[in-house]
């Protein structure tokens, strides 16, 4: 009894640990996203660098979508920041749409602003 007994608060910290870990991963891996590439060009309507991953609202002919990024430091280690871009910028984001076709929401791999190209998940850019 006395093994069982210690045994018991660590399954429950597993278990809560797993239960709020789980979540996280599947928010941040690409099992949200569609397969295929998908392009958005808009307007820069927000720019957001910081954690968990940086993203940019974008405004399509009044939608606005949200264009998720890289963490910040892959973000910016691909040349990609607030400096780079402001509010208004035309942007083009090439990457993979939400599953949920009712949100407007995509991963993007890559970023177009200003006729230069970030590249923020260079390992999953689409074939020239």
């Amino acid at each position: 009894m006395e093994i069982l007994s210690k045994r018991v608060p660590i399954v429950a910290t597993l278990a809560a640990a797993a239960m709020f870990t789980l979540p996280a991963l599947a928010h941040h891996g690409w099992s949200w996203t569609q397969d295929g590439f998908f392009e958005l060009k808009g307007v820069i309507a927000e720019i957001y660098i910081g954690n968990p991953h940086a993203t940019l609202d974008v405004d399509v002919e009044g939608d606005i979508w949200r264009v998720e990024l890289a963490p910040p430091a892959r973000t910016i280690s691909a040349g990609f920041s607030d400096e780079v871009a402001k509010k208004g910028d035309e942007v083009t984001a090439i990457g993979n749409r939400s599953r949920d076709e009712t949100e407007k929401r995509m991963k993007a791999v890559r970023i177009i602003v200003n006729g230069k190209t970030y590249d923020v998940y260079s390992d999953r850019v689409p074939p020239s």
